[in-house]
């Protein structure tokens, strides 16, 4: 990309930025010394307690006598465990990412009837503005689809007469009009990036009615709109697993912590969308299909053990791929032995692979699955167990539907706004206190300085 003036950084801001390094210098030590938990994690790793929820329940330990000692992981939406809800879907055969929606927002399983009522009005509001498509989205296209997703529910505010009323009712009719509106936010900005700056052919396709969230994706971004069932059932699948992960993950916390000023939804849901693009949080499984696509371009063969170890305890090493010494999509700042995610996905998404010709990739993937955690243990020094998490499987199957790199975590985004916005209504619901935590200064106090003498430091 060519830079341009707006984005150059001149020689001037250049020396101002290396003055500015210097004078961030807080002692790691503090952090010890005044008890200050980094991250809002204990030295164990675990979250430090801020609130209260009733909508999900992370889980990785049990209790056996008076120990707690780890656990292989569960997650439960509003006490249902997230298996046994995919389970329940799978019998009849119904697409679950708008009934587990209407869990987390309602706090119980919907009758047939309350189901109906609710897809019905996500079909409703499954309309943008008029011109909206024309003067937002397609105008000044970002390459970060995240971004434009952000502007696009920024710009939302001006078309919504009650924007800023935070009444329960409204608020919830705001969420269930974005939950409705992020798959075409997301997919019709993809469309007018490639469009403007890659110079593919644009296409726009209006939503049907009758179609799910997962189809809907599918049937706007394929330029023939069309997919079989298995993808539309194991994309409905990510987005039922990606909906929500407890109060405490980054994205979530922010809605919370921006919740709790007063401010409208748009406002707050923009907050969390820059959270989740962070890649710490949203992007990690863009890396495990990089990482994949280098570890295969390095391997003579995918089957031999050895040489597969090689490369993953070169990767610890920092000698290949990014040379960051980090083996994506394993391991969890919560789960442990396992990700319950991951072991959801993985029975999908082996029949998936077979469907689509990529089951000798899946061998390469289920190898990874089972030589990561003996490298890592033997390689570093390790607190917890280390299990493969949602990313390491997520990326493949987007990869897998012909879904695009910069829609990764854009999805992530629609799945997750069902849980922002149970949050969002539990905050505003339960919570009248704004959120101020505390910091200390630990700067030293200083006299003032007359202009005439001070020393130039560049």
């Amino acid at each position: 990309m060519i830079e341009n003036e707006y984005s150059k950084i001149t020689p001037e801001m250049q020396r101002l930025a290396d003055l500015s390094s210097r004078h961030f210098t807080i002692d790691p030590a503090l952090y010890g010394k005044y008890n200050v938990n980094r991250g809002l994690r204990d030295v164990n790793g675990k979250g430090v307690l801020v609130g209260l929820t009733e909508i999900s329940e992370v889980c990785a330990t049990k209790r056996v006598g008076d120990m707690v000692v780890p656990a292989d992981g569960d997650l439960f939406y509003r006490g249902y465990n997230v298996q046994d809800i995919i389970k329940g879907i799978a019998k009849d055969s119904h697409f679950g990412f708008e009934e587990s929606a209407f869990l987390l927002i309602f706090g119980k399983l919907p009758t047939q009837a309350e189901l109906s009522e609710f897809t019905g009005l996500l079909s409703y509001y499954r309309t943008l503005p008029t011109s909206f498509v024309r003067d937002i989205i397609m105008k000044a296209p970002s390459h970060d689809m995240m971004n434009t997703l952000a502007r696009s529910v920024l710009t939302l505010y001006s078309y919504d007469n009650k924007a800023d009323d935070i009444s329960i009712p409204n608020v919830l009719r705001q969420c269930m009009q974005l939950i409705s509106l992020f798959p075409l936010l997301s997919v019709y900005g993809y469309q007018a990036y490639r469009h403007y700056h890659d110079g593919d052919s644009l296409f726009i396709h209006k939503p049907l009615p009758e179609l799910s969230t997962a189809e809907t994706i599918l049937h706007i971004l394929r330029p023939d709109s069309k997919y079989t069932p298995l993808e539309a059932r194991l994309l409905d699948i990510a987005l039922i697993l990606h909906m929500e992960h407890g109060g405490g993950n980054n994205s979530t916390f922010t809605t919370h912590l921006v919740s709790s000023s007063g401010t409208d939804t748009y406002s707050a849901i923009a907050a969390s969308i820059g959270s989740l693009k962070g890649p710490r949080h949203g992007g990690a499984n863009i890396k495990v299909v990089k990482m994949f696509e280098d570890m295969k371009a390095q391997l003579k063969d995918w089957t031999d053990e050895e040489e597969v170890r090689a490369y993953l305890k070169a990767i610890l090493n920092k000698e290949a791929f990014d040379h960051a010494g980090l083996i994506y999509g394993m391991g969890h700042a919560v789960y442990s032995l396992s990700d319950p995610r991951a072991r959801i996905f993985r029975s999908y998404v082996e029949r998936l692979s077979i469907e689509k010709g990529f089951d000798e990739e899946f061998a390469l993937y289920a190898l990874v699955e089972r030589l990561a955690p003996q490298v890592i243990a033997k390689e570093r020094k390790i607190y917890k167990g280390v299990s493969p998490n949602v990313d390491f499987y997520s990326g493949f199957v987007y990869r897998m539907l012909g879904l695009p790199l910069e829609l990764y975590t854009p999805i992530f985004a629609i799945a997750r706004i069902a849980g922002w916005s149970a949050h969002r209504l539990e905050e505003l619901a339960y919570n009248s206190r704004i959120m101020r935590p505390a910091y200390m200064s630990v700067s030293d106090r200083r006299d003032y300085i007359p202009m005439s003498e001070r020393i130039a430091e560049i």
